[in-house]
């Protein structure tokens, strides 16, 4: 008897879980399906039944969205801002990782601490602060070399997303570096290899799975980033990350009536993290878990 209630109540739970996740999906599938439908329909369709199939493929949105609206440009920059902040956030967050994870120093700990510290604040709250500071950095260099050149650079962009990603990467890759055993260092040391050879060619090769996860992780959060882009990229006539730039699509065609740009340049956006997070979201998973239950 008891058998049987247990078995019901399984079977229930699993139905609401099932119903739950159907429930969640139908929510993201449609909107994103309705946004890719919206981007091939000509202007005079959107005035009718909004969830009408279009009555063809109007290519042409993405040639002005591209073209006319600068999506092109934009995109470009974010490749480079994104591709610019992962190569800084490896380069400092790797060597750190390793050390505070596999070694005893004096401050290590103080460091730990300050790392953890770092992920409970939302960079969103010390934008100005940071805004504050490059404005009054553009003025020393005004001074000392008549041009600035911290406010409106792609570059610095990319060191501020480095930092604010750092707390978090640092914490996620000592933790999976803890759990590897130190035979392997030990061996290479005998051999003759140094720290730095024995961390670039032993450690980094076993730790791929969670360097893969900070990777991608970090893609996606540079890539959709807003706030910051929008705070330090402020010249109207300078480069836009792509985020930034579709904002001020949205606007010019609200007014303009040009939906069908504006859905081409919201697909232009979302496409590529669509494919990333399709064909990676696997080792995505492996590596937080792997990550999170090894730290």
């Amino acid at each position: 008897m008891e058998r049987t209630k247990k078995t019901s109540a399984d079977r229930l739970y699993k139905a609401f879980i099932y119903v739950a996740l159907i429930t969640l999906a139908v929510t993201i599938i449609i909107p994103v399906a309705w946004v890719f439908m919206a981007s091939v329909k000509e202007n005079s369709e959107f005035y009718g039944n909004p969830w009408a199939l279009p009555a063809g493929f109007y290519i042409q949105n993405f040639a002005d969205a591209w073209g006319k609206a600068r999506m092109g440009e934009y995109m470009l920059n974010s490749v480079l801002v994104t591709a610019l902040a992962l190569v800084i956030l490896l380069v400092v967050a790797l060597p750190a990782a390793y050390a505070l994870s596999r070694f005893e120093f004096r401050g290590r700990k103080l460091l730990n601490a300050a790392f953890m510290g770092g992920l409970f604040i939302n960079v969103n709250y010390i934008v100005v602060p940071i805004f504050l500071m490059l404005v009054d950095g553009d003025k020393f260099l005004r001074g000392l070399l008549g041009d600035g050149l911290l406010l409106n650079n792609i570059f610095v962009l990319a060191v501020v997303y480095a930092s604010t990603a750092l707390p978090f990467t640092v914490y996620l890759l000592s933790g999976y570096f803890s759990t590897l055993a130190h035979d392997y260092e030990e061996a290479a040391y005998i051999d003759g290899a140094g720290y730095g050879r024995t961390m670039v060619k032993i450690i980094f090769p076993m730790a791929q799975p969670s360097i893969i996860t900070v990777i991608l992780f970090n893609f996606l959060s540079f890539w959709n980033e807003y706030i910051i882009a929008m705070t330090l990229l402020s010249d109207p006539k300078g480069g836009k990350t792509l985020p930034v730039g579709l904002m001020q699509l949205t606007q010019a065609q609200q007014s303009a009536a040009q939906y069908g740009q504006l859905y081409a340049g919201l697909v232009l956006v979302m496409l590529p993290t669509l494919i990333l997070y399709i064909c990676v979201q696997k080792k995505l998973t492996q590596g937080m878990t792997l990550g999170g239950l090894k730290g």
